[in-house]
């Protein structure tokens, strides 16, 4: 059971190593985009190559889906990046359904586990593989794998390296639960962090705040939902940056250097911007940007007056 492209390494680890996917459970196509074309799942897609019977129910709640899910005769389920279960669920298989989530349980429960572990400057995450229960994110612990987060690593980039190593996790708790042989350690409910989703109202760069928080800040939320600030009234996305040396006396958001090098002043320090993209345009490194687009010393981000 998934959508997103995080739960794929694990399906076809699954498929590669002879496990029956009896079913995979997915969400109904949407529309999406300027053009509003109706899309499908990364999940539906690789099904769909692979021939593999295909479930999109509008309600997890629907009595004729939970009889298909019954019919199906699974072992268990699994479960990555998909919507929350209800019990009627989760405990139809004879032993369980288990999920991966991206971090090292109990820290970041929640929608948005990687982007909150870079924000918050973690330099440690991971994949954890538990049982499901009544409460989200609150079930018994199986597996967990550690990953270090790189210095400068963005949200995407971790992503992609934390499905690679949840891949075989998931395939390592497969065979456990084949065995009879799979952990079930309770998480301290105490030491708990949330990890909520991210709305695009809240990705606002707030310059006032020290250069390693707005470099943690935009590293969080790159490529999507993406950091970004004003100016002059136009929403500038910023995807990545570094911190730089230099020193500054320079109001927070000030405009340091806008030649080939993009410094903008911060409460404490200075960051440089290194990839860009105007309202409606391309992404952009910065020097490329600042090439077309105007920006003179001494100017403020963050109005959009």
């Amino acid at each position: 059971m998934g959508t997103a492209e995080f739960g794929l390494p694990g399906l076809r680890l699954l498929l590669e190593n002879k496990y029956e996917i009896v079913g995979v459970v997915t969400n109904a196509d949407k529309p999406s985009g300027r053009g509003q074309k109706v899309t499908c799942s990364p999940v539906k897609e690789f099904a769909i190559e692979r021939n593999l019977p295909l479930l999109q129910p509008l309600s997890l709640k629907d009595e004729s889906f939970i009889n298909q899910l019954t019919t199906l005769k699974a072992d268990v389920f699994v479960v990555v990046a998909f919507r929350i279960l209800p019990a009627a669920v989760f405990q139809i298989p004879k032993h369980g359904t288990f999920n991966l989530h991206a971090s090292l349980l109990p820290q970041y429960r929640g929608a948005a586990p990687i982007q909150w572990a870079i924000i918050n400057g973690e330099r440690e995450t991971g994949v954890t593989t538990f049982f499901l229960d009544e409460k989200v994110d609150t079930g018994n612990i199986i597996l967990q794998a550690r990953l270090p987060i790189r210095e400068n690593e963005t949200a995407g980039e971790l992503h992609d390296r934390l499905a690679e190593i949840g891949g075989e996790i998931i395939l390592h708790t497969v065979r456990l639960i084949e065995l009879g042989s799979a952990p079930r350690r309770q998480q301290d409910n105490s030491v708990a962090t949330p990890a909520p989703k991210i709305f695009k109202e809240s990705c606002e760069i707030d310059w006032k705040r020290k250069a390693g928080d707005i470099h943690n800040f935009v590293r969080g939320l790159s490529p999507v939902p993406c950091a970004f600030t004003y100016h002059r009234g136009t929403m500038l996305r910023i995807f990545r940056t570094q911190l730089a040396d230099e020193h500054h006396k320079g109001n927070a958001g000030e405009v340091l250097k806008s030649d080939k090098r993009f410094l903008i002043a911060t409460g404490t320090g200075v960051v440089e911007l290194i990839e860009v993209q105007q309202q409606g345009k391309k992404k952009l490194r910065a020097e490329e940007f600042l090439r077309g687009y105007r920006i003179t010393e001494g100017e403020i981000l963050g109005t959009t007056a």
